[in-house]
């Protein structure tokens, strides 16, 4: 029994993309984007990416693929290095990055850079700062000029207190799980959590675990 379940096509990192013999570690995947989508109030959410600074880099890749277009607009309250990653992968997409300066007031006029030359607007809350930031006037001005806003956290437990993103218009959430429970040893582990609205759900990067029912109509689940 040993030498057969600790085969390469039983026992790897890619088992979940097996449905007959993992639908324990699927199940489990599902729960954990039902309670991401809920968190952040949003329609679904994938089986996570990497960190939050990937996640929100990614994030704007998917707006530009939903949009067509290759402007983000940064604010200046979004975590310094959550900036620079979104500038590395954007400069080698050949993408346009506008830079808010550091905000630690929360004073920066968003709502004036957002024209039909822009793809999305990332905005952080909690901020940098700490600031709490209410997001449904910038929703609703990227939305009459279809870019999409793109709302970033690093605590993901504030959700559970403050209005979630999905709540105030936000296409795609991202941000840092790290703090549900992972352990920090040797920089890692970390986990980026992503979720967006049901439209966009075929340009969302990383794996989406789904329920379904197999050919005797019984509940199943399938990555």
């Amino acid at each position: 029994v040993d030498h057969l379940i600790q085969r390469s096509e039983f026992l790897t990192s890619y088992t979940p993309y097996q449905p007959e013999i993992a639908q324990g570690t699927l199940q489990y995947l599902f729960e954990f984007q039902t309670q991401v989508a809920a968190l952040t109030g949003m329609d679904v959410a994938n089986a996570s990416m990497y960190d939050g600074s990937t996640g929100t880099g990614e994030a704007v890749l998917m707006a530009h693929r939903i949009t067509r277009r290759q402007k983000a607009v940064l604010s200046g309250g979004l975590h310094p290095h959550y900036g620079d990653v979104v500038r590395t992968l954007s400069h080698m997409a050949s993408a346009q990055v506008v830079s808010n300066a550091p905000d630690a007031q929360a004073t920066e006029d968003l709502l004036g850079q957002i024209d039909d030359s822009v793809s999305c607007v990332v905005v952080q809350t909690p901020d940098f700062f700490g600031n709490l930031r209410d997001l449904r006037a910038i929703a609703d001005k990227c939305h009459a000029h279809g870019a999409l806003l793109i709302a970033v956290f690093t605590e993901v437990i504030s959700l559970g207190l403050v209005t979630p993103p999905g709540e105030m218009g936000a296409d795609i959430v991202v941000g840092e799980g790290q703090s549900i429970g992972n352990g920090l040893n040797f920089g890692g582990p970390y986990v980026g959590l992503f979720a967006t609205r049901q439209p966009y759900v075929r340009q969302m990067p990383g794996r989406l675990c789904g329920e379904t029912t197999d050919a005797e109509g019984k509940r199943g689940y399938v990555l």
